[in-house]
């Protein structure tokens, strides 16, 4: 049974994929019965020399040619970006032409609109890959969860920040040191704004819960935080209180609302993401009935990416053939999601204090005037001054966020030099 397809975009994932489809095209046929044939690719230079030999015309610089060509019944968007591809997408849908989609940004800022195209148009939108790259987490929460209540989701959804951290964790290694090192092994680009900013992860967590809760979540109400400050002394000191640090992105539904965040946050050490090493991702789902899921693997590059894409076309063609839907669509209902002030959080906090007496009572104080109360307080003295480690109770986020500025204005506080979240009930001190 042939499939004409059109893909948009020729970058790492595209070139991986289409070495899937020419170089294991008999493979893929003796596997799923379809014989997918590329029609068009969009490129922005034809010219350009590639990797993989296509036929004559095959290539076109005009992306409409792929969307209008009626030989294309199936179009793939992997160009990146909102614009134009969510137009693009849009008509393809519109047009009756099912699409897959691993662009992580388009669905986190349109996936409603585009999921509600596609519902009307009777075609599917799927985008597997635009979370975590090969690893399977958007079929099993929209359909095989579909049934179940999540409660929360933790994920390590950026391979870039998580190789940076590994290195400091294990190496030592001051953060520019390990951001240049990911950088020549490709890891990260040469802007990794997005990714050590925590705004890829944002994205990706924004979809995540939108599906989990079964709200949609605009990336814009995602709390974000990266790891472009993070000092190595937290990273060092998280590793003698028994925890690591990983950026998170953390989607709870909780009885008040939902709340999605992403932020640095100690992880204890026997929790199963701690050991996510290098540029791996991770997604722990936690849910009443199934009590903990871990769903783990290579979440970025050409390959892992291209599998999924690959998976959702050969999904999206069987459906296309057999005239109807293999799953239902994705529904949302309207919910509350929280603002981040009224989040609970436990804080940890490096303060870089002067050396005298009454310093802590004072410190104490700002906490109690704002009802945050301490868990733990620990020092090391220096030379010039002393380095208080402290951290709270679980608390409102705007509580703790009150307690800080407060601690600023405190002639005796030189410097709140990290504040990191914690999760777990927190360490206790024992350095």
């Amino acid at each position: 049974m042939r499939v004409g397809i059109g893909i948009l975009g020729f970058g790492t994932v595209g070139s991986a994929l289409l070495h899937k489809l020419v170089d294991e095209n008999t493979s893929i046929s003796t596997k799923t019965g379809l014989e997918i044939e590329v029609v068009k690719v969009a490129v922005r230079d034809i010219n350009k020399e590639r990797s993989v030999e296509l036929a004559a015309g095959v290539l076109t610089d005009d992306p409409m040619q792929v969307v209008d060509n009626p030989a294309v019944q199936l179009v793939v968007e992997i160009m990146g970006g909102e614009d134009p591809a969510g137009d693009l997408v849009a008509a393809a849908l519109r047009a009756g032409k099912p699409v897959v989609t691993a662009n992580k940004a388009l669905i986190a800022a349109r996936g409603k609109e585009l999921i509600g195209i596609a519902e009307k148009a009777g075609v599917p939108l799927l985008f597997e890959a635009a979370v975590a790259g090969g690893i399977p987490i958007i079929r099993p929460l929209s359909e095989t969860l579909a049934g179940e209540q999540i409660d929360r989701i933790l994920g390590i959804v950026n391979g870039t920040t998580n190789y940076i951290l590994t290195r400091m964790t294990e190496e030592g290694a001051e953060y520019k040191a390990a951001l240049a090192e990911a950088q020549e092994l490709g890891y990260a680009e040469a802007d990794p704004t997005a990714d050590v900013s925590g705004a890829d992860a944002a994205a990706k967590a924004a979809i995540l819960a939108s599906l989990a809760f079964g709200t949609w979540v605009a990336s814009d109400r995602v709390y974000t935080e990266g790891i472009d400050r993070l000092d190595a002394t937290d990273v060092r000191i998280a590793g003698e209180l028994g925890y690591v640090i990983k950026l998170l992105a953390v989607a709870e539904n909780t009885p008040d609302g939902i709340s999605v965040r992403v932020h640095p946050t100690f992880v204890p050490g026997d929790h199963p993401l701690a050991v996510i090493r290098g540029a791996t991702n991770a997604v722990f789902v936690e849910g009443p009935s199934f009590h903990e899921l871990l769903f783990a693997g290579p979440g970025a590059g050409g390959a892992p990416t291209a599998t999924a894409v690959l998976g959702d076309v050969v999904d999206a063609a069987r459906e296309l053939l057999a005239g109807a839907e293999v799953a239902p669509p994705i529904r949302f209902q309207p919910g509350r999601i929280l603002d981040f002030d009224a989040v609970a959080t436990t804080w940890y906090l490096r303060l870089e204090v002067i050396d005298r007496p009454g310093v802590l009572a004072q410190v104490a104080g700002v906490f109690g005037d704002n009802d945050v109360s301490i868990k733990s307080v620990w020092q090391e003295g220096e030379d010039d001054g002393a380095t208080l480690l402290l951290v709270t109770h679980t608390n409102r986020e705007g509580r703790q966020r009150d307690s800080v500025e407060a601690l600023r204005s405190l002639d005796v506080v030189q410097d709140v030099a990290a504040v990191i979240r914690v999760e777990g009930a927190g360490p206790t001190p024992n350095l």
